[in-house]
C-alpha cells in the first residue's frame, strides 16, 4: 500500500447489536419478575405468593393480543404485570434487613433495575431495554427493515483505495456522528504513528456535517469532504465516489466476523468486540492480498518453518524435562 492511501480515509458509523431479545414491555416485566424471584430465593427470602401461574397466563395473553393488534386488551395485561412486579418489589424490600450485607447490595442493584423497568413509560428517555445489559441503547438509522436497533454506535475508518480498516471505536450514549470525528481520528492516528503517517483527508456522508461553531472539533490539518460542500473540484468529486466502498466493509465485518451480535459483557465488552471483529476482517484482507500478489508459496513456506521451530522447541522442552 502507498502512504497516500493511508493519508486519505473514509469514515462511517453503524450499530453493533447486543445479544438481547426485542424489548417489549410485556417481556421485560416477565423477565424482571423471574430474575427478582430467583435472586431473592438464592438469598433465602420467602414469598406468600409468587403469581407463577398468573404470570404465564399473562405472558401468553400479551403475545396473542399484540399479534392480533388488540392494544386495549394488551394494555390491561401489561398493567396487571406491572402490579405483580410492584407487589414482589415491596415484599423483597421488607425482607432486605434479614440478609447479609453482600447479598443486600446485590439485591438492591437488581431491585433498582426492576423498579426502572416497572415505572418507565413509552416517551421516557434513558430507558432500560435489557435487565442483564443496562448499557444497551435504542438507535434509529432510518432503515426500512430495521427502524430501531439495540446496541451501541460504532464508528469505522477504512483506507481510501484498498479498504483496510484503520480504526474501530464504540461511542456510548449515541452522539451525533460529526461530534465523534475527532476521537475516531485520534485512535486511527495512534495506530499509524509508528509509520509516521498522518491523516489529511476524510470522506464521509452528510451525517458528518459540522456547523461553523463546531469546526474546532475537526483536527488540525485534516480536510473533511462530504456531498454538501460548495465549489467542489472534479478530483474531489471523483474521490468522493469511493465513499460508498465502506458500506460492504461494514456488511462483511458484521456478517462474516461477528459484529452483528455482541455477547461480551458491559461497555468494555462492546469496545473489545468491535476491535476484534475489525482485526478478523484485516487478517482475511491480508490473506487475500497475499494470494493476489502471488506470495502464496512464500507464505506457506514461512508457516512450515514456524511449525518446525515450534516442534523443535517442544522436543527440547521434553528433553530438558526428562533430564
Amino acid at each position: 500500500m502507498d502512504a497516500s492511501d493511508l493519508e486519505n480515509v473514509i469514515i462511517d458509523s453503524t450499530v453493533q447489536s447486543k445479544a438481547t431479545a426485542h424489548p417489549t414491555d410485556s417481556r421485560l416485566l416477565q423477565v424482571a419478575r423471574n430474575k427478582l424471584l430467583k435472586a431473592a430465593k438464592e438469598c433465602g427470602l420467602s414469598f406468600k405468593q409468587t403469581f407463577e401461574k398468573e404470570a404465564k397466563t399473562l405472558k401468553r395473553k400479551a403475545g396473542g393480543y399484540a399479534h392480533a393488534k388488540q392494544f386495549r386488551r394488551l394494555k390491561k395485561v401489561i398493567k396487571r404485570q406491572r402490579t405483580i412486579v410492584g407487589i414482589l418489589l415491596r415484599e423483597t424490600g421488607r425482607q432486605l434487613a434479614t440478609v447479609s450485607e453482600q447479598a443486600r447490595l446485590k439485591l438492591k442493584e437488581l431491585m433498582d433495575r426492576v423498579s426502572q423497568i416497572k415505572n418507565q413509560k413509552r416517551t421516557d428517555k434513558n430507558k432500560l431495554y435489557s435487565l442483564h445489559a443496562p448499557e444497551v441503547e435504542c438507535i434509529g438509522k432510518g432503515k426500512s427493515g430495521k427502524p430501531y436497533e439495540f446496541g451501541v454506535k460504532t464508528s469505522i475508518v477504512v483506507s481510501h483505495q484498498k479498504s483496510l480498516i484503520l480504526g474501530t471505536r464504540t461511542f456510548p450514549s449515541n452522539p451525533y456522528d460529526g461530534h465523534t470525528l475527532n476521537e475516531q481520528l485520534e485512535q486511527s492516528t495512534i495506530l499509524m504513528q509508528e509509520m509516521n503517517i498522518e491523516i489529511k483527508k476524510v470522506y464521509g456522508d452528510l451525517a458528518y456535517r459540522i456547523k461553523k461553531a463546531d469546526e474546532h472539533l475537526i483536527p488540525k490539518g485534516v480536510e473533511l469532504i462530504h456531498r454538501g460542500i460548495k465549489d467542489m473540484t472534479a478530483p474531489m468529486k471523483k474521490a468522493l465516489k469511493r465513499r460508498q466502498s465502506i458500506e460492504p466493509v461494514i456488511g462483511h465485518v458484521k456478517q462474516d466476523h461477528g459484529m452483528n451480535r455482541n455477547y461480551l459483557k458491559g461497555a468494555i465488552g462492546d469496545a473489545i468486540h468491535a476491535v476484534l471483529c475489525s482485526c478478523g476482517y484485516n487478517i482475511k484482507w491480508l490473506l487475500r492480498r497475499i494470494g493476489l500478489k502471488g506470495l502464496r508459496g512464500l507464505f506457506f513456506s514461512l508457516l512450515n518453518e514456524c511449525y518446525r521451530w515450534q516442534i523443535s522447541g517442544v522436543f527440547k522442552k521434553q528433553t530438558l524435562a526428562t533430564q
